[in-house]
């Protein structure tokens, strides 16, 4: 009798030992799959950016970050660089951290910049309007970030990246100033590339969700703008040749009824006038989004329903809270936020980012750049 209690005893701990073999096995398969996943995705934008090298400003040369990424940058033959800072402490740093490639970039002094006045000029013509003197343009272009929109503006640039030093309004209030919207967006918004582990959605496993960053509470016509926005940003960054973009609601098809679906019904709308050939559908819940089984049987007949790569939140609040609810929960990669609706791309880093976190903006940044001018 005790040595058939202690077989089975055997039996089950050697069962149990295989289910947790097994199952860490399964964890290590899906780690495996997704750094894969990440990593692809990653050197698909910097092979993307390397293709068509873009010109992009760097405004805190003389941060220590910024100056180690834009040695990286450099050293891979991402982007052609303009840096902006004081000459004798750059080259100062660049020396102390023992970065060899900095001298491939252009660097200029704000304080002494040969078209200092000739872009007061322009800037101040630009912000007659608004009662921007000459006197008050000069102090403005002493300033490393409008200083990188005047080249931006000028042609000099194709895209500028700032905040690690710099507030977001910081960052942003010189490129709505000079730069603006692009034809046709009258709001910014932020985008984010998430990667998960999970292939069987979105883009074998990644999504790009917006917006998560900038508007608040968006209209329903700011909303099509954020939709149009952020398919685009899905083409020209994460290299999504078709996108499929949901308006995400409580509601699916008129499932609820309330003024907050009305008008994710009301932003679908307009975003199909806003891009005519886009493939957008709404309003749908994230399930009949995301999955073919619940999308056929809530929406059927919906080409997005199931199969949508893209989802725009209806608030800022919403998408924020979801993309960081994924991100630890679920142990999504989440890339960005990329800001989008700018005429030239303009991108805002957390002043906590990493050497790492510029460098891979940059390589979006000049991806940004390249369908800007399309």
């Amino acid at each position: 009798m005790y040595a058939k209690t202690s077989n089975a005893s055997q039996y089950s701990d050697n069962f149990c030992y295989f289910c947790s073999t097994l199952g860490n096995m399964s964890k290590n398969v899906l780690n495996i799959f997704f750094k894969k996943q990440t990593m692809g995705l990653i050197d698909q934008i910097i092979a993307r950016a390397k293709s068509n090298k873009q010109r992009i400003v760097l405004p805190e040369a003389e941060e220590e970050r910024t100056l180690c990424a834009a040695d990286r940058v450099l050293a891979d033959d991402i982007a052609d660089l303009i840096l902006i800072g004081n000459p004798e402490k750059v080259q100062a740093l660049a020396k102390e951290k023992g970065l060899t490639h900095i001298g491939k970039a252009t660097l200029i002094d704000p304080l002494n910049y040969e078209k200092s006045e000739e872009l007061a000029q322009l800037l101040q013509k630009l912000r007659e309007k608004k009662g921007m003197t000459i006197e008050q343009a000069r102090e403005l272009v002493k300033d490393p970030l409008y200083l990188g929109c005047m080249i931006i503006k000028t042609e000099g640039a194709d895209g500028q990246i700032s905040g690690a030093l710099s507030t977001t309004g910081e960052t942003l209030r010189p490129a709505l100033q000079i730069i603006k919207c692009a034809p046709g967006i009258t709001c910014v918004s932020g985008a984010m590339l998430m990667i998960t582990d999970k292939p069987e959605y979105g883009e074998n496993g990644v999504l790009v969700v917006g917006d998560v960053a900038v508007t608040p509470m968006p209209d329903a016509n700011q909303l099509s703008q954020i939709a149009v926005c952020t398919a685009q940003t899905a083409k020209s960054v994460a290299g999504f040749e078709d996108p499929r973009v949901a308006m995400l609601s409580f509601s699916t098809k008129g499932s609820a009824s309330h003024e907050v679906v009305d008008k994710v019904v009301e932003a679908t709308r307009l975003a199909k006038e806003l891009a005519p050939a886009l493939k957008i559908d709404g309003e749908l819940q994230a399930d009949a989004a995301l999955v073919p089984s619940v999308g056929s049987k809530k929406a059927p007949g919906s080409e997005i329903a199931g199969k949508a790569n893209v989802l725009v939140f209806p608030c800022l609040e919403v998408g924020n809270i979801a993309y960081k609810l994924v991100q630890r929960l679920a142990g999504a990669t989440a890339i960005g936020p990329i800001l989008q609706g700018i005429a030239r791309p303009v991108n805002d880093l957390s002043r906590g980012c990493s050497v790492e976190d510029i460098y891979y903006l940059v390589a979006i940044t000049a991806c940004q750049a390249m369908d800007a001018k399309k």
